[in-house]
C-alpha cells in the first residue's frame, strides 16, 4: 500500500525501476486482507502471463501479496493444500488463511 511506512518507494519510483528493468508495473493497493477485487485483478495479471513469463508482486512484508497470489491461484483450481506449502517454502504462513 503506497506511503505505508517510512522509506518505501512510492508507486512512481516502482513504477520506474519496472520500466528501466523492462517488466510490466500494476498497482493493486490492498489494505489488510485481500478483497475480492484484489483476488480478481491478481488472477487477471496471472492469467495474462505468457509461457515462461514470470510476475514480482510486491508489498511490505510480502505477505498481502503471497495471499493475494495464493486465492488468484486457488481460483484457477491450484490445490490448497500445495500453495501453502509454495508459500511456506518463501516464509509466509498461510495456514490461517481461507483458500
Amino acid at each position: 500500500m503506497p506511503g505505508e511506512e517510512p522509506g518505501q518507494p512510492s508507486s512512481q519510483h516502482m513504477a520506474a525501476m519496472c520500466a528501466d528493468a523492462g517488466l510490466r508495473y500494476l498497482e493493486i493497493p490492498v489494505a489488510g486482507f485481500p478483497d475480492e477485487a484484489a483476488v480478481l485483478a491478481t488472477l487477471a495479471v496471472i492469467e495474462s502471463l505468457a509461457p515462461g513469463e514470470r510476475v514480482l508482486l510486491f508489498c511490505r512484508s510480502g505477505m498481502r501479496s503471497s495471499v493475494a497470489w495464493a486465492m488468484a491461484e486457488r481460483r484457477r483450481g491450484a490445490d490448497a493444500d500445495v500453495l501453502r506449502e509454495k508459500a511456506l517454502s518463501a516464509g509466509y504462513d498461510l495456514s490461517r488463511v481461507p483458500l
